[in-house]
């Protein structure tokens, strides 16, 4: 089974006065292209720190993180954003779209970002908007006109719209109601088996996770 993101014995620590506090421990885990992995645990357990690790956003003090194929440790801070910006998408807990942007205005915007051609983008940007569930008239909405289950489509929506192999996805659920979780859980397990992306999901919701291909525990820095 091919790879698409690999940690392996990865040892994070922050500096807590004295000491230094412990927030991943030796921590090993890979996701294929098309698997969704759920990572269930408290506030405070690692779960955030391990999709900053994923994302190459921080750096381990030990270990290794693939991403795609490509060994991350020793890159440059100038590599590792590339390397975010063409394989890495990432859903955030809050969905922070731009006010003042459409539906798919916020996808084009990362088009823009990436130096892509926004008048050839916009006919993919619709597709994939239609894909998670919106219609034409929700795209040309802009985010204060959306409900928050809607919000969050056009996050999903925006993390896919750069082709990536991995998909990190933080707490997606926290602001919803369950039945809009739910919602959003089933699109989230949807997309990753069509655009065939390694998705990592972290959560403290387990009544949310019969749409994982696996369930792992985060606790105390320590992944089971």
């Amino acid at each position: 089974m091919t790879t698409a993101l690999s940690l392996e014995s990865v040892t994070l620590t922050y500096p807590d006065g004295d000491r230094a506090l412990t927030a991943l421990d030796e921590v090993s885990l890979t996701v294929a292209p098309g698997e969704l992995v759920a990572v269930a645990g408290p506030s405070g357990s690692g779960k955030s720190s391990l999709l900053a690790v994923a994302a190459t956003l921080l750096s381990p003090d030990a270990g290794r993180v693939v991403v795609a194929g490509r060994e991350t440790t020793g890159m440059s801070g100038r590599d590792r954003t590339a390397l975010r910006r063409e394989r890495v998408g990432i859903v955030f807990q809050q969905a922070n779209l731009l006010p003042s942007l459409t539906a798919a205005e916020q996808l084009l915007a990362v088009a823009h970002l990436r130096g892509a051609n926004v008048r050839e983008e916009r006919a993919r940007a619709e597709e994939l908007l239609e894909s998670v569930g919106l219609d034409a008239a929700k795209r040309r909405r802009r985010p204060h006109q959306l409900s928050g289950g809607e919000r969050q489509r056009v996050n999903i929506a925006r993390a896919l719209f750069g082709g990536p192999s991995v998909l990190l996805v933080d707490e997606p659920t926290s602001a919803l109601d369950h039945e809009r979780g739910e919602r959003v859980m089933a699109l989230l397990a949807e997309v990753t088996r069509t655009h065939r992306t390694a998705t990592v999901l972290v959560t403290h919701d387990r009544g949310l996770l019969g749409h994982a291909d696996r369930v792992l525990t985060m606790r105390d820095g320590r992944l089971s």
